[in-house]
């Protein structure tokens, strides 16, 4: 709804935003069928509409594969697992949550002896020189690109580079989504400048979560319109409560996407989670 929202703000100015639609189904071993469906009639049942074109992940295979070509000169093979790179990142001298740079300066030799036992994921060899994005919640955000990977050991491409060329080619001018991925953002701008597109505005605002405050998940009970709706709970009340949440109707007030659209001011939006408890 956000996204919705941040889209079609600038119709005050007289411009008419767009919000886009992406099929993320390049981990296929986590695709159920039918879910891609569900997922597009739950938001069209809270309003929302989507502009062309529909963009499905595992349609764009060749592109990825192309622009991954493109930078064959500023990749390099990977051997870690996410353990080793976890408790390489947490030793003392590590940075936790950035890759630690184990397999960057292998030699031919270790690479081939790695080749034995794993199969290497591509990581790309950023320079680790500071970078500016602009984010609409967070202002200006300088930090240092990561070696970030760009396919994964089974040959997938990965969703930096998956995501990254998906705006450039939608013509994406801004990013909204959740405020987990502000640290992400740096290095995805890094990528988009590599292959020559532009970089997009941001804006990462808070997330959703649980009262122990995690992500909401299938365990935290009824997340889903599928879920709320045996409880009586219908698209309208969902519609309301995530418009209470974001301080834009009061509690039980019925709102529509308008009346929302009237009320928007991104600089008015909570800079803290929304504790769902029920």
């Amino acid at each position: 709804m956000l996204a919705y929202l941040f889209a079609h703000d600038n119709d005050r100015e007289g411009a008419v935003g767009e919000l886009l639609y992406r099929i993320e189904d390049l981990d296929r071993g986590r695709v159920r069928p039918g879910i891609a469906e569900q997922q597009w009639a739950d938001l069209e049942s809270l309003g929302l509409s989507f502009d062309p074109p529909l963009v499905v992940q595992s349609e764009r295979t060749e592109a990825y594969q192309n622009a991954l070509q493109s930078l064959q000169d500023r990749t390099f093979e990977c051997f870690c697992s996410r353990r080793e790179i976890a408790e390489a990142a947490s030793a003392p001298h590590g940075s936790p949550g950035r890759y630690p740079g184990t397999c960057r300066d292998l030699s031919a030799a270790e690479r081939a002896e790695r080749r034995r036992t794993r199969r290497p994921a591509i990581r790309l060899r950023a320079e680790h020189q500071q970078l500016t994005i602009s984010d609409v919640i967070y202002g200006e955000v300088t930090g240092i690109p990561d070696d970030i990977v760009l396919q994964r050991n089974d040959g997938t491409p990965a969703y930096h580079l998956a995501v990254v060329l998906d705006d450039a080619d939608s013509g994406v001018n801004q990013v909204v989504r959740g405020d987990d991925l502000l640290g992400s953002a740096i290095s995805q701008a890094y990528l988009a400048r590599l292959l020559g597109r532009e970089v997009p505005s941001y804006a990462h605002v808070p997330l959703a979560l649980n009262a122990e405050g995690s992500r909401l998940a299938k365990r935290d009970g009824a997340v889903t319109l599928a879920d709320l709706a045996p409880r009586g709970v219908g698209p309208a009340e969902v519609l309301s409560r995530i418009a209470v949440s974001l301080e834009l109707a009061e509690d039980g007030e019925t709102v529509d996407l308008e009346t929302l659209q009237a009320r928007f001011d991104p600089e008015r939006l909570p800079r803290s989670p929304w504790i769902v408890t029920g």
